[in-house]
């Protein structure tokens, strides 16, 4: 059989089968029920932009493990690093000793972050362990208890970064009381901050405005381009800081380093994971260095900065900065032209959003309205014939491939989805006709 990487897809039987379907049950039997499976796949292995089951079927992945893998599956070159550093070392605690790899990913990280002033870095385990030690520090530097977020943001679900969310009911329901003194605006809307500034958030008791560059959760939304810029002029003239969440959005994703450069905006606190190490469990916050002057003892992580971790973000590092950036900008455009070019064949779709390897196409019923059941069916169907996708928002089709995705990989996916998208309008017409006899 050809190499898995450079495979297409196929599928060799029902899904899901029978080996999966065996893993399914065992999973039923002792998994939380709050996790969000989106169709019953059971990877076994997987590489480059190519993922492969317990039955041998073939998958695209246009997922990349939720904007993670930005350098592929398994890339030799992350694996050689984790393979190297995990017989030095595994884990010493970088909050109470030294090592190399977090010294030399912090010079790294610091240097890539926008803005003139030298930077600080802490190292966390995932995105939302960064939102929360974001939020600390903001709240410790300034001495003020107040903070701004946006609807439809995701910062994370644990408590601090759940309050700061405001994108699904389901988050938050059973879970009150969150933090307090949170405040949310409209996200894009300078007015709506401004409004909240007039009349229930003081800003002289403001400690910062927490933002996702572009909405991840949210349904991929890319904001008008005064809204960053604003919005950091707005930052400056009250004292608070302006805290980026490049999580989903970072390291190469939309073609450049981070989201926000696409408005050369810089951001006191940056929060970082997901793609930083290319699956291994890592996060980070990047500061200015006069900001992150919290004292010794003040937050630590026992296992945030492990030097396996670093390891394989130093590879990951050097990957997009050699090749894969540029790589996100030629295939993010193809990608968003295939896509454009399916909706003006294809009236379900009704925008297609975004930019670099990080794009959204939101689907509409017959009447213009949001479609999520739709959406659901796309996605499903588009299982089935081996492209792997996820939702956002209430009615988009996410699409984070991968930063290594080819040209061909590009022209399949959208083959895929075409038809995907008529299994669908063939199911609908199907069940239109029934109804219509009965």
């Amino acid at each position: 059989m050809v190499a898995l990487h450079r495979d297409e897809p196929r599928i060799v039987g029902p899904l899901p089968g029978p080996k999966s379907e065996a893993w399914l049950e065992r999973d039923d039997r002792v998994m939380s029920p709050s996790y969000t499976r989106v169709y019953p796949l059971v990877v076994r292995r997987a590489k480059g932009a190519m993922i492969e089951d317990m039955d041998g079927n073939r998958f695209l992945d246009f997922t990349a493990g939720i904007a993670v893998t930005n350098v592929g599956h398994s890339h030799p070159m992350v694996v050689k690093a984790i393979e190297r550093q995990s017989r030095r070392l595994i884990h010493m605690s970088g909050t109470d000793f030294y090592y190399e790899p977090q010294i030399r990913l912090a010079e790294h990280l610091a240097r890539l972050a926008p803005g003139a002033e030298a930077k600080r870095v802490f190292f966390t385990n995932s995105g939302s362990e960064s939102i929360e030690a974001a939020m600390k520090l903001a709240r410790r530097h300034s001495g003020r208890p107040r903070v701004m977020a946006f609807f439809n943001a995701f910062h994370g679900r644990t408590y601090g970064a759940l309050s700061l969310s405001a994108s699904k009911p389901i988050h938050r329901k059973g879970f009150a009381p969150l933090v307090p003194e949170i405040h949310h605006a409209r996200y894009g809307d300078l007015d709506s901050v401004r409004a909240l500034l007039k009349t229930v958030c003081p800003p002289d008791e403001l400690a910062a405005i927490f933002v996702e560059p572009i909405q991840g959760e949210g349904g991929y939304i890319v904001p008008e381009a005064g809204f960053l810029p604003g919005l950091r002029r707005l930052c400056d003239e009250h004292g608070v800081l302006l805290v980026l969440d490049e999580i989903q959005s970072g390291f190469g994703r939309t073609g450049k380093m981070f989201a926000a450069e696409h408005w050369g905006v810089a951001g006191d606190i940056i929060c970082l994971a997901k793609g930083i190490a290319n699956g291994l469990p890592l996060g980070a916050i990047v500061a200015r260095a006069s900001v992150m002057d919290w004292p010794r003892g003040s937050h630590a992580s026992t296992f945030g900065g492990n030097p396996v971790a670093c390891a394989a973000a130093l590879a990951s590092l050097k990957l997009i900065e050699t090749k894969y950036l540029r790589n996100a900008q030629t295939r993010g455009a193809q990608l968003r032209e295939g896509l454009e070019a399916l909706g003006r064949r294809r009236s379900i779709i009704r925008e297609v959003r975004g930019t670099g390897l990080m794009i959204g196409m939101e689907i509409q019923d017959d009447a213009g309205r949001p479609a999520p059941a739709t959406r659901d069916e796309i996605i499903d169907a588009a299982f089935h014939r081996g492209l792997l996708l996820l939702p956002c928002g209430p009615s988009t089709v996410r699409f984070c491939p991968p930063l290594c995705l080819t040209r061909r990989q590009v022209e399949i996916g959208l083959e895929l989805l075409d038809a995907a998208i008529g299994d669908v309008r063939e199911a609908d017409h199907d069940a239109a006709t029934v109804r219509a006899s009965l």
